[in-house]
């Protein structure tokens, strides 16, 4: 499960991906099976969690990665790269974005 701490060592990628109700469940199957298949068992891979919408037009993806480079390998493998163009297929668009957790509240 994702810890959502401020930390100078995790690096921290939320993607959103924006889609019709009729392909929702086939992405959500997609991203399931890219998680559980390969980018949970990738280096430096710590935790990630899937969001969707109400309306099924909006996924957002929470992970964790124990450096940027661990992630940025992630994303360039050959593997994940033949995932993401299946990916693309499925949506509108998506977009993964680094962030660095500066504070948070409880």
């Amino acid at each position: 499960m994702p810890t959502i701490a401020k930390s100078d060592s995790y690096q921290t990628v939320i993607t959103t991906f924006e889609m019709t109700p009729g392909t929702c469940q086939d992405l959500l199957d997609e991203l399931t099976a890219a998680y559980e298949e390969f980018i949970s068992r990738q280096p430096g891979f710590i935790a990630a969690g899937l969001h969707v919408n109400d309306a099924q037009t909006r996924i957002a993806n929470y992970s964790q990665w124990e450096r940027r480079e661990d992630f940025l390998a992630m994303l360039r493998s050959e593997e994940m790269r033949r995932r993401n163009r299946r990916i693309n297929e499925l949506c509108k668009s998506f977009e993964p974005v680094m962030y660095d957790v500066v504070a948070t509240f409880d």
